[in-house]
């Protein structure tokens, strides 16, 4: 049996990011059911940070993250975020909300968008105005998640892959784990395992928070020949409708933003939703659409009130739940990692995160009790 101060179910963005810092303070051992990090919702998303969430401290923990954001895993790409037909209203919402941590952030007419996105539509259904932000950040989830891994082996620690945790005890003042391959004998188990942090618990005899897993669908489509789309910024719209993103020069990404309630399972795309992406882009551009070149689905897993989740469950010693990253566990992944090392450490409460106004008790998981 191998002894570990640290074990961490779970080598998403949220497990791998909070196990870099632990690694600091003891040995860390980090278990992953897939052959590869990141394999679900980590891997399968649109990976861009921006401060278009509704929530505030999700809005935070971004600011408190967006310095720690550096390349290769982040480089600076504008966002743009349209107001089509009738939603006037949210525009001045977001843009609101925007301006707390942005006040760089421009309001744009049809016109400066369109010079922007050329494909937009005016007039019924179209774009009728949009905010810029020149400040946004591209992603790269896998540089992230091996610059994680990287940080965690050559402080000490491992990473085990096809090592999914079939039993889950508490014997005295430890937790032993189980995986087919190894046991682990840990002080203390962080639940960051995204869509099955539920079943985890439940498979530990802790009573689970509610995190639901929604599915969310994606698709790519080649451009015409003379659409070089490479600068085109992430183009959001700030009510449901769908976002597009430039994959390479000839290539856009879009999502209709679904959301369907899922078992934690391996997504799959539904057709419905496929189509239902592609017709929310041409109704608000001038593209026709005719072939699909990917498709793929994704769970994006969130508590019920719809922020993050970092803290000891309050009745089983030494449970750590990290888990509710929603659509937004890239982006605010470096806030959250500090905010589980100081936790899951005993130290003091992170000046960066007061400094935002974040404080624990809004991402305490005693808050559903």
């Amino acid at each position: 049996m191998r002894q570990v101060d640290f074990l961490v179910i779970g080598a998403g963005i949220a497990g791998l990011s909070a196990a870099a810092r632990l690694a600091r303070h003891g040995k860390v051992a980090v278990c992953e059911a897939e052959s590869a990090p990141g394999v679900h919702a980590s891997g399968r998303s649109a990976a861009f940070a921006h401060f278009d969430m509704d929530d505030p401290i999700v809005r935070a923990l971004t600011a408190v993250s967006m310095p720690l954001l550096e390349e290769p895993a982040a480089r600076r790409h504008p966002a743009l975020f349209l107001a089509l037909e009738g939603q006037e209203a949210a525009l001045d919402r977001v843009e609101a909300n925007y301006r707390v941590w942005a006040p760089g952030i421009r309001r744009l007419d049809p016109q400066q968008a369109r010079e922007l996105v050329p494909i937009l539509k005016e007039g019924s259904g179209g774009v009728i105005g949009a905010l810029l932000d020149e400040n946004g950040r591209k992603l790269d989830a896998h540089a992230m998640l091996e610059g994680h891994r990287r940080t965690l082996r050559e402080a000490g620690g491992e990473v085990a892959l096809d090592a999914p945790v079939t039993a889950l005890r508490r014997d005295g003042e430890r937790w032993i784990a189980d995986t087919p391959g190894q046991s682990y004998s840990a002080r203390v188990v962080l639940n960051a395992a995204g869509a099955w942090a539920d079943p985890v618990a439940t498979l530990g005899g802790v009573a689970p928070l509610g995190i639901r897993p929604l599915r969310r669908t994606v698709i790519t489509f080649d451009m015409p020949p003379e659409l070089d789309v490479s600068g085109w910024p992430f183009t959001k719209t700030v009510d449901p409708g769908f976002y597009i993103e430039p994959e390479g020069r000839g290539r856009l990404l879009a999502s209709p933003m679904d959301e369907h309630l899922s078992d934690p399972c391996d997504a799959q795309p539904e057709e419905e939703d496929v189509a239902l992406a592609a017709w929310r882009v041409e109704e608000a551009t001038t593209l026709e659409i005719r072939r699909i070149a990917s498709k793929w689905a994704g769970l994006r897993s969130f508590a019920p009130d719809r922020r993050p989740v970092a803290g000891f469950d309050r009745t089983a010693r030494g449970f750590f739940w990290l888990a509710g990253q929603g659509g937004f566990g890239l982006q605010t992944s470096p806030a959250m990692a500090m905010a589980a090392e100081a936790l899951a450490c005993g130290l003091d409460w992170p000046e960066e995160l007061r400094a935002a106004d974040v404080e624990h008790a809004a991402l305490s998981p005693a808050r559903f009790a």
